[in-house]
């Protein structure tokens, strides 16, 4: 999994978006990344967060970059936002998303005239890398990012930034959640709601599947409308969300207790306690509790100072 972030502002976002992505640190493991537009053009900050969270690694970046646009992401998987130039301009892109048939797009790719891409360890290609060719074969940026979810077997949600403002766009099927938040001349991005209500800012509008916006400090502009095929993944509720995030208007520890109540209408075990595996699973033991009238306790503790 993976959560992505941005801002389009009059002043400086580097504030927002340092915060906006960390909080959502829970979905990712491995790299964090941010990527800045401003007076001095796109700047970038990329680092492994294996053994340290994203606040540390990237304290100093708060002080360096400057901008007043701004997209970056946490991620399990490859290296991002890149920085890309090409016949539509330079741009910076980072992605959240699952592709199936990567190997076939590469070759594709390679057959329509792309000479090469980047190979990472393990002689993998960067899928964000491969995302930001397939939007290069056509001729705008907004056609060219349909074209890209439209090839793609499996989910990929995008926010690319250019020098005038940033596009936002949810996966074919809504598969990811992504809304837009607003606040006085600074308009946001954002993977998980309760990220950007942290930050001071009001749910302007969570995007429909498909839709793909362009997004201006004053402005928020449909480029793509949305589709009417709705797959939203249910893990994010199950597993993955924070506690006090929402997706299309279902709050995520709401469900979770509801879960554990319609476990305990099916079971009839005994039990003395009822308890679940942080985090995630405390909300369903809870739920499941209250149900059953089997006391609640807790024989796992998370150990979370580190």
């Amino acid at each position: 999994m993976g959560g992505i972030f941005g801002v389009a502002s009059r002043e400086n976002c580097v504030f927002d978006l340092f915060f906006g992505i960390d909080y959502h640190s829970h979905l990712g493991t491995r790299r964090g990344g941010m990527a800045v537009y401003g007076e001095k053009g796109f700047d970038r900050s990329i680092h492994n967060i294996e053994n340290s969270p994203f606040r540390t690694k990237f304290e100093r970046d708060v002080d360096e970059l400057k901008g007043w646009l701004g997209i970056g992401c946490i991620s399990d998987s490859e290296p991002q936002p890149l920085l890309v130039q090409s016949h539509l301009g330079s741009f910076a892109i980072t992605t959240v998303g699952k592709i199936n048939n990567q190997k076939e797009l590469v070759q594709r790719s390679m057959e329509n005239g792309r000479t090469h891409f980047l190979e990472m360890s393990g002689g993998e290609v960067n899928a964000t890398e491969l995302v930001a060719s397939l939007i290069n074969e056509k001729q705008s940026i907004s056609e060219g990012i349909r074209y890209a979810q439209e090839s793609i077997d499996g989910s990929m949600s995008i926010l690319l930034m250019t020098e005038n403002g940033i596009f936002a766009a949810r996966d074919l099927l809504g598969r990811t959640p992504l809304f837009i938040g607003e606040k006085e001349d600074t308009h946001c991005i954002s993977f998980e709601d309760f990220a950007y209500a942290n930050l001071g800012y009001k749910t302007c509008k969570e995007l429909g599947p498909g839709e793909v916006v362009f997004v201006r400090p004053d402005s928020v502009k449909t480029a793509v409308p949305a589709g009417d095929k709705m797959k939203i993944c249910s893990f994010l509720w199950v597993y993955y969300g924070y506690p006090n995030a929402s997706y299309e208007g279902v709050n995520v520890e709401t469900m979770r207790y509801r879960c554990g109540e319609l476990l305990a209408k099916r079971d009839n075990v005994e039990a003395d306690y009822v308890a679940g595996v942080p985090d995630s699973g405390t909300a369903h033991a809870v739920g499941y509790a209250n149900e059953s009238g089997i006391p609640f306790a807790r024989p796992f503790i998370k150990y979370t100072p580190t």
